[in-house]
């Protein structure tokens, strides 16, 4: 058994023994953990439209049903004297005049032909928008991707080993490059395949992917501390380790929540000097606790 309270001690007394190198690898996770944001479109639509908006002809056409109603039907008015009015024929009459005027509002000619100008800036904003997310797609896939594959997943079971080992000793911070030298092919196929599992989990409404990251958790760690380990045992063994301790790691990681408000307040800075190196080292102390637990178990099995 582990406590919240148990893990946050050891990691202020890991940190404050090596607090400069802490502090220079958790910069480095925070920088690899920085993701891209996008903008929305909405209003573009809106523009082109000269700011109108759908409550102006929502409006007009209520409008025409209470003039109905009360009998008046304003400069398109007909009575039963005009010669051609049958029954609700002259309502028909006062809306094609209606919609004639909301035609004239919507960028069409009084001669019912469409405002070719407009049309072709609206067809222009379509086609921007499409061209804008196959470019950011097309980032994603050529440049974007093999940099998180076979540079940011490395570096992170590089970065995990820094802490886990801080926990015994002062760790070099040259251990942040470990996975280049030690089996460097298979900590990228065995991160790749946790994103990717991930990312497939996370489609089916996204709770289903929290999951699963909570449950492959251990795997940066397992990969610092044994670079040959298969990928079936690497995912099982992570799994194993998480069983019972989904949760209470998720709580874990809730109660940081308030040192990353401060941080907020303080634009980053308090992040950077103390929240992120002390959540990191929190992390793999929980890592340690857990081996500990699972190795006790195997110790038990054995008659």
């Amino acid at each position: 058994m582990w406590t919240r309270k148990e893990l946050k001690e050891k990691a202020k007394q890991r940190l404050k023994m090596n607090y400069w190198r802490c502090v220079l690898a958790a910069l480095f996770l925070s920088v690899l953990g920085i993701g891209m944001g996008s903008g929305g479109y909405r209003h573009v639509y809106s523009w082109m439209q000269g700011g109108s908006s759908s409550n102006d002809i929502d409006y007009d056409i209520n409008t025409v049903y209470d003039d109905k109603d009360d009998g008046d039907y304003g400069e398109n008015e007909i009575s039963e004297d005009d010669e051609g009015y049958e029954g609700d024929k002259a309502y028909d009459v006062y809306l094609d005049g209606v919609f004639s005027d909301l035609g004239e509002k919507a960028g069409t000619l009084p001669d019912g032909e469409i405002d070719a100008g407009k049309g072709i800036a609206v067809m222009f904003a379509v086609l921007m928008v499409v061209l804008i997310l196959f470019i950011i797609l097309v980032v994603v896939l050529i440049i974007v991707l093999p940099i998180e594959i076979f540079i940011v997943n490395p570096l992170e079971v590089g970065i995990r080993r820094f802490f886990a080992r801080n926990l015994k000793e002062e760790a070099n911070i040259r251990e942040v490059c470990y996975a280049f030298d030690h089996n460097y092919k298979n900590s990228v196929k065995i991160m790749f395949l946790r994103e990717l599992y991930v990312f497939l989990w996370s489609l089916l409404f996204i709770i289903p992917g929290i999951i699963k990251a909570y449950e492959y958790r251990m795997i940066p760690y397992l990969l610092e501390e044994n670079p040959d380990i298969s990928k079936e045992e690497a995912f099982a063994l992570s799994r194993s380790m998480m069983v019972g301790n989904r949760w209470k790691a998720f709580v874990l990681d809730l109660s940081f929540l308030g040192w990353y408000i401060l941080s907020g307040f303080t634009f980053g800075i308090l992040g950077i000097f103390y929240v992120n190196p002390y959540v990191a080292q929190t992390r793999a102390a929980l890592y340690q606790k857990l081996k500990g637990n699972k190795l006790q178990e195997q110790f038990q099995e054995i008659p």
